[in-house]
C-alpha cells in the first residue's frame, strides 16, 4: 500500500522535510470558527433588529445549519481538493508538533461556552440587549438549538481525534467533548468496535447498498449504543470484576461518559429552568444525527472480504470512501482522509494521507450530508459508483437485506 504523491503549493512531497511545510498549518484554526459562530453572529442580529427586521434577525441563529448545507459546499466547489501529502521525512516531525493538538483542545472551551450561551438565549425572556422585544420566538430558538448541535457534531469529530490517542488527557477530553450531546458511548464503540468490524456486515456504523439513511439511523444509533455496552461489560469481566456491581460503575467508561452528560445538563437546566429541556433534546439529536449521516457515507455499499479460513480480510483502503476537499478536511480534522485513519488508527490528523486505491466521494462530506437525507438522490450518485467499485460485480458489496433479492435478480438477468 502506497501513498499518493502529490505537488502542493507550498512544495514537493518528495523534498527532504526541512524544505517541506504544512501549507494549511494556521488554516486549521478556522475549525474554531464552528464553536464561535453564534458570538460571531450577535453584531448581525443586533443589526437586522436595528433596521426592524425583527423576523429576518433570528435567521442568523441557524448559521450552524447555513454553514454545514450552503457555505461548506460553497467553498468546497470553489476552493477544490487539497493535493498535498506529508513526505515521509516530515511525518514524525508533524506528530511531534504540539501545535497541531493545541489546536483540536482550544475547540472544548469555545465548544461549552456556545453550548451554554445557547442555552440562555433559548431561555431568555427578555434580549432587549440584542433588539428583542421581550425573548426569541421560535424561529430563533430553533435555530439557537440547531446550530449548538452543529457545534456539538463537529465537536464529535474532535473527539474523534482525540479519542484514538495513548496520552490519558486526550482520552478524558475526548469524553468531555462528547458529553454535550450525550453520545459518550462513541468513545467505546468506534475505538473498540467499529474499527474491528468496519465494513462488515456486524458493523452497525457501516452502510449497506440500498440502505436508506432513514434506516441506517436507528440501527447504528441503537446498535452502537448496544455494543458499546457489551464491549465495556467484556472489559470489565477481563478484569475479574462483575460490569454489573455499583462498585464498578465509576471505572465503566460508559457509564462515567453518560454521567458527564447528566451532570452538564443537570446544572443547566436547574439553573435556566425546564423550559430548556427541548434545546437539549434538539441539540443532542441533531448533532449525533450529523455523525451518524458522515457514518453513512463513509463505508456506503463497501465490505471485506472473507478469507478461506472464514475470517475477513484485513481492512484496506479499498474499504472507505474517502475525499481531498480542502474546506470540508480543515473543518474536520482530514476526518475525509478516512482510509488512512482506518490502516493508522493512531496518527495525527496532520500526517493524515490522501491513499492509492481508496475509492472517492464526488464531493466533500459537507456536500453530501444534505444528500443523505434524500435516498434517491443518494442511490442515483452513488450505487453506480459503488458498482464500478467492484468492477460491475455487486455481489461484493455489502448489500442491504431489504433489497439483497431484487439487486442481485437484476445483476443476474444483466449478466445473462
Amino acid at each position: 500500500m502506497t501513498t499518493q504523491i502529490h505537488t502542493g503549493a507550498q512544495g514537493t512531497v518528495g523534498a527532504p522535510a526541512g524544505g517541506w511545510r504544512d501549507r494549511k498549518r494556521y488554516l486549521w484554526l478556522l475549525g474554531l470558527f464552528v464553536p464561535t459562530m453564534l458570538f460571531l453572529m450577535l453584531p448581525i442580529v443586533w443589526g437586522l433588529n436595528s433596521l426592524g427586521w425583527h423576523t429576518g434577525s433570528q435567521l442568523p441563529f441557524w448559521i450552524g445549519p447555513i454553514l454545514l448545507y450552503v457555505l461548506l459546499p460553497t467553498l468546497d466547489l470553489w476552493v477544490g481538493s487539497d493535493g498535498q501529502n506529508p513526505p515521509d521525512e516530515a511525518m514524525q516531525r508533524l506528530e511531534n508538533d504540539k501545535y497541531y493538538r493545541y489546536a483540536t483542545y482550544a475547540y472544548l472551551p469555545f465548544q461549552y461556552a456556545s453550548a451554554i450561551f445557547g442555552a440562555y438565549l433559548f431561555t431568555a425572556s427578555d434580549l432587549g440587549w440584542l433588539g428583542f422585544d421581550g425573548s426569541l420566538g421560535w424561529l430563533g430558538k430553533i435555530g439557537v438549538a440547531m446550530s449548538v448541535g452543529t457545534v456539538g457534531g463537529v465537536g464529535i469529530n474532535t473527539a474523534h481525534e482525540l479519542g484514538h490517542k495513548r496520552e490519558n488527557l486526550e482520552r478524558w477530553l475526548a469524553k468531555i467533548t462528547l458529553a454535550q450531546v450525550c453520545y459518550g458511548h462513541f468513545y467505546i464503540e468506534h475505538n473498540r468496535g467499529h474499527h474491528v468490524r468496519v465494513a462488515t456486515p456486524e458493523d452497525p456504523a457501516s452502510s449497506r447498498f440500498g440502505e436508506t439513511f432513514w434506516e441506517f439511523l436507528p440501527r447504528t444509533v441503537f446498535g452502537s449504543l448496544r455494543s458499546a455496552v457489551e464491549l465495556e461489560a467484556q472489559r470489565i469481566r477481563r478484569l475479574g470484576r462483575n460490569p454489573w456491581n455499583p462498585a464498578t460503575w465509576l471505572g465503566n467508561d460508559v457509564l462515567n461518559a453518560w454521567a458527564m452528560s447528566v451532570v452538564f445538563w443537570a446544572v443547566l437546566i436547574a439553573i435556566f429552568g425546564p423550559t430548556l429541556i427541548p434545546f437539549v433534546i434538539i441539540q443532542a439529536v441533531y448533532g449525533f444525527s450529523l455523525l451518524e449521516s458522515v457514518n453513512y457515507l463513509e463505508h456506503y455499499g463497501l465490505v471485506r472480504q472473507k478469507t478461506a479460513g472464514g475470517r475477513y480480510e484485513r481492512c484496506t483502503p479499498q474499504h472507505s470512501w474517502n475525499s481531498d476537499h480542502m474546506v470540508t478536511n480543515l473543518f474536520l480534522y482530514h476526518l475525509q482522509r478516512h482510509s488512512d485513519h482506518h490502516a493508522n488508527p493512531t496518527r495525527r490528523y496532520q500526517t493524515l494521507r490522501s491513499m492509492d486505491g481508496a475509492p472517492n466521494l464526488p464531493a466533500g462530506y459537507g456536500s453530501l450530508i444534505a444528500v443523505t437525507y434524500f435516498p434517491p438522490v443518494w442511490r442515483r450518485l452513488m450505487d453506480h459508483r459503488v458498482l464500478a467499485h467492484y468492477d460491475g460485480d455487486i455481489t461484493r458489496a455489502n448489500i442491504h437485506p431489504r433489497v439483497r433479492t431484487k439487486v442481485l435478480a437484476r445483476y443476474r438477468a444483466v449478466a445473462a
